[in-house]
């Protein structure tokens, strides 16, 4: 397709004559305009002239466990695109049930000759996973950034959320609007980030309800980070008597509000629920979901410059990088309903 000047000139907010500078490489354009051009450029469907492709610094591989929870393809592409415009390569490996493992497509990046690794929720997050694979890799010369779980013994830079924090903030949220019986649905324990979100919401609900940790305990259901995870952790909290469920994760969300409708509840007036993740398109469920967002774009870019100072020689510290998360208020959170409006099929959890 042939570039119509004014379109891109249009597009970028510059003059016709800037256009054509940048196209044919010509100086007098500053760098911030040249990418504001290129950026045109793509967004419009045209083709780069080939003198303006970038050559490539090399392979950067990208390991994610699945790509059916939007918050894997989200950070997919905030990562990619950072190496992008450093000039590297990303390429992306997903695991898959019944196929490759994370170390066989560790195997494969290394074999092809990756500059680096990002490792998005990987066995580095798994208390129960062997760290020494980590140490392998790092023998190997291969620099590595992993997101989402902190293991001590893996001498890397590490890029977290904190989630202890976004328990207390979906906890505090939730007493503001008088509810009094909140649970907690998240995936298996073996996790750091469901131990982290464990101890962050029982010290949460501790401080603002006054409950005891033996008794929140009771209000913390593990289960799977799927939909169906959601429906059956949230299915047995509402059973408890809780009025509003906090979730791991968006998908998890979105079964709880298939759980509470089932029994014929309505989210938020009689059960009021919360997300974790601001996945992409989350905005837009029936009702628009409250949750809260974890900064994929702050925590993809400061993994990827974590990773080039490796690749450069000169590492990054080996320690965690820990972002604060933000509440979403949407939908799905309301008043907690009045103690003669609710369902008398519910037990009160001690404490409630």
């Amino acid at each position: 397709m042939t570039a119509r000047l004014a379109d891109i000139a249009a597009h970028a907010g510059v003059s016709e004559a800037t256009v054509s500078r940048v196209l044919n490489g010509r100086p007098g354009v500053s760098s911030a305009t040249r990418e504001t051009v290129l950026a045109a450029l793509d967004v419009l469907g045209y083709e780069r002239p080939v003198r303006l492709r970038q050559r490539s610094a090399g392979l950067v591989g990208l390991i994610t466990p699945e790509l059916e929870n939007p918050i894997f393809p989200a950070f997919a592409q905030v990562i990619a695109q950072a190496l992008t415009r450093q000039g590297y390569t990303p390429v992306l490996a997903t695991q898959t049930p019944g196929g490759s493992t994370e170390d066989e497509l560790t195997e494969m990046l290394v074999e092809r000759g990756v500059a680096g690794i990002v490792f998005v929720s990987g066995l580095h997050a798994d208390t129960s996973a062997d760290p020494q694979r980590y140490e392998r890799l790092r023998g190997q010369g291969v620099p590595f950034v992993l997101i989402n779980g902190f293991c001590p013994e893996v001498r890397a830079p590490f890029v977290s959320p904190d989630d202890r924090a976004a328990m207390r903030l979906a906890v505090t949220h939730l007493t503001s609007l008088g509810h009094r019986s909140i649970g907690l649905a998240l995936g298996p324990r073996r996790f750091v980030p469901v131990q982290r979100k464990t101890e962050g919401f029982l010290r949460a609900v501790e401080e603002r309800i006054g409950l005891s940790s033996g008794d929140a305990e009771r209000l913390v259901e593990h289960s799977l980070f799927t939909v169906e995870g959601g429906q059956a952790a949230a299915s047995a909290l509402l059973d408890r008597g809780c009025t509003a469920v906090v979730c791991a994760g968006d998908m998890m969300a979105l079964g709880a509000i298939r759980a509470a409708r089932e029994r014929g509840a309505r989210v938020p007036t009689d059960v009021s629920v919360i997300g974790f993740d601001d996945s992409p398109l989350i905005a837009f469920t029936d009702p628009p979901l409250t949750t809260v967002r974890q900064p994929v774009q702050a925590m993809g870019q400061a993994a990827v410059r974590a990773l080039l100072e490796e690749i450069e020689g000169t590492p990054a510290p080996h320690s965690e990088f820990v972002f604060l998360p933000e509440l979403v208020v949407r939908g799905s959170t309301a008043a907690a309903p009045s103690s003669s409006g609710r369902s008398e099929r519910h037990d009160d959890p001690p404490g409630g």
